[in-house]
């Protein structure tokens, strides 16, 4: 870049001598007319404001010349709409530094003969083509550049393109905050919405402005997503607000941020809630254990989602919880501003049902892997092939480092899994189809800066980037997903997808679990931190389960008992069925099993032996014999007694008992039972 600069920057404005402008506008303008042109103007305007700073003293909408809406020639200051090339060339030689406002008010700038002069045309070109390079589209490129570097230069009097940094990009980004609670905003954008409208489209240049400097090394502080504040959000309790955005600052030293905003989001809920319900409570001293009360009554009768629906369990446990948490750690610390008690307990909260986790079905899954095979990007179709082959959380697939796959020394691929919610590490096998997909990725890589890792703070090189920053995980896994259950076909009649992504998740544990794995491996492979998280994938692919209830319900199994019959003939209504497999662990006895359903009553016969319900299978044969043989020395001692009635009593229960291992094709002499505890046909779980 050649420097222009007349003098340096700093202290009052002042105009440039006449020769040196007119010797500029000869240079670049060879048109006599243009040239009379841009001389007249300038004496037009040193005549109207013969100390510049003047014109800085005088009202926006005087140096801006023409107002929003008004017609080609419809000035309110015709010297000052004409004297704009001038002002750029004052700056460019450090006569002068145009203030923020300004140049936010004018709608367009053009500095083509100085970026010229200067070189910056050319260094604005290679940052073009670095933003090209890092996936933004040429044009796009080019107008950002455009308008940002000019707002830049006009303000910090034409600095090298080189020396600009975060805080320039934050200095343009407040004052373009600030001017949108000018009073006179409408007198140039027509109205404050139009200017809401342009201030996000310029916040979104910024950023990505934000992102080739960071990526050119320009930039220390990593570029972030500014979402503009559309509506102003009143203070309803000043005190509570300001123990609440302390505490917000104090759990930001240790929590991530989706905790952070999910923690302040809870505490403004409540004391909005507050504000409604109790006016005259200004302190956090003041809540009450039946003020939370009260406010959990209202989530559970009052409070909605924004389409009206009830909100769900977790939801309102999740709110609650929070807000215990603040009473709680507020507690600790020993704010005197707080209760200074945990207010709610554990007890308190909305329980949790437990479900089982909802894998994925083998036909199901035939179809949606078809689909994810059809997505066009392949940074969807790499992050759904990895969901599906790995069973990783989104978070943990988003942060992928670039080099996170090798291989075992057999040859298999093996997955390096960043810290994540568990705040650990771990290595996996990969299946092929997922690897290749990975090594795909990387070979679209273009050599982007790192980016500070949420978890370690390491600076990491991710798999997962495009345009300088991390794709999202609504267009890695949401979007995505859409598109292939649409193309698969599921979805429900409402058009959503039947399928989210923490479902892959459930089905590699499940598939696990039915392989036979075992119980460490499904935690390794997962990232479980305890067996009982393991434990459910265990549960629902019990080979003992299955054979159990084959041998009761299942075609041609064999059976004695009351009920048998009734199962054999098939006469067992399909909603029976259903009830029975949901509820299988809760029909077993001793001896069999009680199929009585919940409208039938409770059972009423003690010996459950001539239960009309009862039914038994040669599984508990051994039982059945063990039961045998104590019968027979109940009748010994009976008789020593001289107690009849207890002989013929169990003279009955030994027919009977002969009669199941009939019916069962078993023999009286066999194996018994000795510790019921240790057969696998009764622990059993559906």
């Amino acid at each position: 870049m050649t420097s222009l600069l007349s003098h340096q920057p700093g202290g009052a404005p002042r105009h440039a001598p006449a020769e040196e402008y007119h010797a500029f506008v000869r240079r670049h303008y060879p048109n006599l007319e243009t040239e009379y042109f841009h001389q007249s103007c300038y004496a037009q305007f040193l005549q109207a404001y013969p100390d510049l700073q003047m014109w800085f003293e005088a009202p926006l909408v005087e140096r801006v010349g023409r107002l929003y809406g008004t017609g080609p020639r419809e000035w309110c200051n015709r010297v000052s709409y004409r004297a704009r090339p001038y002002l750029y060339f004052l700056v460019s030689r450090g006569y002068a530094t145009l203030d923020w406002d300004w140049l936010i008010a004018v709608p367009t700038i053009h500095l083509e003969p100085l970026l010229q002069e200067t070189g910056l045309a050319m260094a604005m070109q290679q940052l073009i083509d670095e933003g090209v390079h890092l996936g933004y589209s040429p044009r796009s490129s080019q107008q950002r550049m455009n308008w940002v570097i000019t707002h830049l230069l006009l303000h910090e009097v034409f600095l090298p393109l080189e020396a600009l940094n975060d805080r320039h990009c934050q200095a343009l980004i407040d004052a373009v905050k600030r001017f949108g609670t000018r009073e006179d905003v409408s007198s140039f954008f027509g109205s404050p919405q139009r200017y809401r409208k342009a201030q996000a489209a310029w916040t979104a240049v910024l950023y990505k402005f934000h992102v080739i400097l960071y990526h050119r090394g320009q930039s220390e502080i990593e570029p972030r997503v500014i979402m503009p504040l559309y509506a102003h959000r009143p203070t309803l309790k000043p005190g509570m607000e300001a123990v609440a955005k302390r505490y917000i600052a104090a759990r930001q030293l240790t929590d991530r941020p989706g905790t952070i905003q999910g923690l302040e989001l809870a505490l403004r809920r409540f004391i909005g809630w507050l504000a409604e319900t109790h006016p005259f409570v200004e302190s956090w001293a003041l809540v009450t254990r039946d003020h939370l009360l009260e406010y959990a009554n209202f989530l559970d009768h009052g409070a909605t989602t924004r389409g009206g629906k009830p909100l769900a369990t977790n939801t309102k446990r999740g709110r609650l919880s929070k807000l215990s948490r603040f009473f709680s750690d507020t507690a600790t610390w020993g704010w005197e501003e707080t209760p200074g008690r945990s207010l709610l307990s554990v007890g308190d909260l909305p329980k949790l049902p437990e479900r089982v986790p909802r894998y994925i079905p083998e036909e199901e899954l035939e179809r949606l892997m078809q689909a994810v095979h059809q997505l066009d990007c392949p940074y969807q179709r790499a992050a759904l092939l990895i969901a599906r082959w790995s069973g990783a959380r989104r978070g943990e697939i988003r942060r992928l480092a670039l080099n996170c796959l090798d291989r075992y020394p057999d040859g298999t691929a093996r997955l390096h899994i960043p810290v994540g919610k568990t705040k650990r590490e771990r290595l996996i096998p990969l299946h092929e189809e997922a690897a290749s997909a990975i090594r795909e990725l990387q070979a679209l890589h273009r050599g982007q800066r790192g980016l500070s890792d949420e978890h370690t703070g390491v600076e990491t090189q991710y798999l997962f980037m495009r345009i300088g920053k991390l794709y999202s995980d609504t267009y890695l896994f949401g979007s995505a997903l859409r598109l292939a259950c649409e193309t698969a076909g599921l979805v429900t009649k409402q058009g959503k997808p039947t399928v989210t992504a923490h479902r892959f998740r459930h089905t590699v544990g499940t598939q696990l679990a039915e392989k036979g794995a075992r119980l460490h491996t499904i935690m390794k492979v997962l990232g479980h931190t305890s067996a009982s998280m393991s434990m459910v994938y265990a549960q629902i692919s019990d080979r003992e389960v299955l054979k159990d209830y084959q041998a009761v319900l299942g075609p041609g199994a064999t059976l004695a008992g009351p009920f048998a019959e009734t199962l054999k003939s098939g006469e067992l209504p399909a909603s029976s069925v259903d009830w029975l497999k949901s509820n299988w662990l809760k029909t077993e006895l001793e001896l069999g099993r009680c199929l009585r359903l919940p409208q039938e009553g409770p059972c009423e016969c003690d010996l459950y032996l001539t239960c009309a319900k009862f039914v038994t299978s040669p599984a508990y044969a051994p039982r059945l014999r063990h039961r045998h043989r104590v019968e027979q020395d109940l009748i010994e001692d009976a008789m020593k007694h001289g107690w009849q009635r207890e002989v013929e009593r169990h003279q009955c229960t030994i027919r009977r008992l002969e009669q199941l291992l009939t019916d069962l094709g078993e023999p009286l002499d066999g194996p018994e039972a000795t510790d019921y505890n240790d057969e696998q046909s009764t622990n059993i779980t559906l």
